[in-house]
């Protein structure tokens, strides 16, 4: 028997689902850009201004649901980490754009040495694997897909660290250099916050609190 709260759960997690599929789509969009020059900075600056207005009417529809439903324990533990999640995206968003106004100031690979470029490619990859990984994992509260996160961004880290270690070693500054050492910053926060929605997954699918980092 369908209950009044579920209604309200469900216009909830819809309007979180797009909020993760324009997510997905702004770092993509930033990410491939960076990489391979055909930039476009309004777009994803638009796109991150959208998600941005996205969150506060998630977090008013959910405060709404508590007030309205008294929700049990299930349910609050859902509301919980919607709400987390909904933050992990608008950061999402804040992340693409730091890329694409990097570009817009500092150009991107064009200058790069051949094994820089290597190293941020691969990483920009594994890290929209790892976006994309995150939203399916929502969608199907799947606990398990979301804990293959953790392997996924130790793999991201240890290209992080190879990226410094092959900096230092060339005691070199280019434009190349600074623009690619805070993009691959930010692109290890990203991956940070694709665990951190693998966490709340985990913790909404089956009440378990666990740490993918």
């Amino acid at each position: 028997m369908k209950r009044l709260i579920d209604s309200g759960m469900e216009q909830l997690a819809s309007m979180l689902f797009r909020m993760g599929e324009i997510a997905q789509k702004t770092v993509s969009l930033s990410i491939v850009n960076y990489l391979e020059g055909t930039h476009t900075p309004t777009q994803v600056k638009q796109l991150s201004d959208t998600l941005s207005s996205m969150a506060e009417p998630i977090e008013d529809t959910a405060f709404e649901i508590i007030a309205r439903f008294q929700p049990v324990a299930s349910d609050l533990r859902i509301l919980k980490s919607y709400m987390k999640i909904c933050y992990d995206f608008r950061r999402y968003g804040r992340y693409a754009l730091d890329i694409s106004q990097i570009y817009e100031r500092l150009s991107g690979m064009d200058e790069c040495d051949t094994s820089f470029r290597k190293i941020i490619e691969e990483m920009g990859l594994e890290t929209l694997e790892m976006v994309g990984t995150s939203i399916q994992a929502l969608k199907n509260h799947d606990a398990a897909v979301a804990k293959t996160l953790s392997e996924m961004e130790n793999r991201v880290d240890k290209l992080y660290y190879s990226y410094l270690d092959k900096l230092i070693e060339t005691k070199t500054t280019t434009g190349c250099t600074i623009s690619s050492l805070l993009v691959v910053r930010y692109l290890e926060r990203i991956a940070d916050h694709a665990t951190y929605i693998g966490e709340s997954i985990v913790y909404l699918a089956t009440g378990e609190k666990m740490r993918l980092r």
